[in-house]
């Protein structure tokens, strides 16, 4: 079975946000007793991952998008990974602005992905 590019694009570069996310901000709750340095060298290891699927992921994209339409769907792809790594990972309440923010990043889609 071979998936669509756009399909392909998206489930490497959610799995991709899946790893950034981690290594952006998972060592704020796992890492905040340790030296900044050593939060660094665990995010750089986590990052290195992320760098191996979201580089491919770009580049099937590519064959089919634009750099604008692959930025937005990077940015939509992000707030869809992020709000439930807030939510469940870190222990944040769920805000409001989260859909704020949401209906924005929907309205970048359909400019960028209008014919």
């Amino acid at each position: 079975m071979n998936l669509p590019v756009f399909w392909q694009t998206v489930g490497l570069l959610a799995l991709s946000n899946v790893f950034m996310t981690f290594a952006w901000y998972a060592h704020l709750k796992n890492l905040s007793d340790k030296p900044w340095w050593i939060a660094a060298l665990v995010s750089w290891g986590i990052a290195l991952f992320e760098y191996l699927i979201q580089v491919p992921a770009n580049r099937i994209g590519h064959t089919e998008m634009d750099l604008g339409q692959l930025k937005i769907l990077q940015e939509v792809i992000t707030l869809v990974v992020f709000v439930p790594f807030v939510i469940f990972y870190m222990d944040q309440p769920l805000k409001l602005d989260y859909l704020w923010a949401a209906l924005c990043i929907l309205g970048a889609v359909y400019f960028v992905f209008r014919t």
